[in-house]
């Protein structure tokens, strides 16, 4: 009696759960609203950036040594160390690399001018891990010197 009991269960189940909605989304189809509060990819925006000019090579001093004098907040409050600066134009500027970042938000509470923004991008599948290291782009020239 208790097999036929069991058989029946399992029937009524399945049959129950053929004309019920399906409890997953259509994920790539039907994008899923996110948070106020959802921790994204983090976006770096270059006119916002509080750095140094590494000057002219004819000064009379290292202009190299004075180049540590640069912001970097973020990439000293990361606690993964996934942003390092880099100098691109003759400034020194933050390259992130998300491969090792968890995304904690801190390098947007930290950055004083508000450089480092969170999104709402949080697919970074790719093929290639070097693509998830995001250099910092050159500016277009209109930034003030």
């Amino acid at each position: 009696m208790g097999r036929v009991t069991a058989v029946t269960t399992i029937i009524k189940r399945t049959v129950s759960h053929i004309f019920t909605k399906p409890a997953t989304a259509k994920y790539p189809f039907a994008k899923s609203t996110l948070s106020e509060n959802f921790r994204g990819q983090p976006q770096y925006n270059i006119d916002y950036c509080n750095v140094i000019s590494l000057g002219n090579p004819n000064f009379g001093f290292d202009v190299q040594k004075i180049a540590g004098s640069a912001c970097r907040v973020c990439a000293r409050d990361c606690p993964v160390g996934a942003i390092t600066i880099v100098e691109v134009d003759g400034k020194r500027r933050p390259q992130f690399d998300f491969n090792k970042c968890i995304f904690c938000n801190q390098c947007v509470e930290s950055c004083p001018r508000k450089a480092i923004v969170n999104s709402d991008a949080f697919e970074l599948a790719v093929v290639d891990k070097k693509a998830l290291v995001r250099k910092p782009k050159p500016n277009s020239g209109n930034e003030k010197q």
